[in-house]
């Protein structure tokens, strides 16, 4: 994990993190999320419009206190 990024034990833990944004994740995202933050990899968010993935984003970024830069990508650009 990075060392600007608090000390997340579980994805139970970073679920509570994400909620305290107003952020609901689900066990599956929370799994996906902890698991990237952890391996200090990307997390690759696909998924129908207004399924959550900017959401997402924002409240990790809200949760960590960390700069959010928003990239709009579709298959237009």
């Amino acid at each position: 994990m990075s060392k600007s990024t608090p000390s997340i034990g579980s994805p139970a833990e970073l679920a509570q993190a994400l909620d305290a944004t107003g952020y609901l994740a689900d066990d599956g995202v929370a799994m996906a999320a902890f698991l990237a933050l952890r391996m200090g990899r990307p997390l690759f968010c696909e998924g129908e419009p207004g399924t959550g993935k900017t959401s997402l984003a924002t409240a990790l970024a809200e949760a960590f206190a960390l700069p959010l830069i928003r990239l709009q990508c579709h298959e237009g650009i």
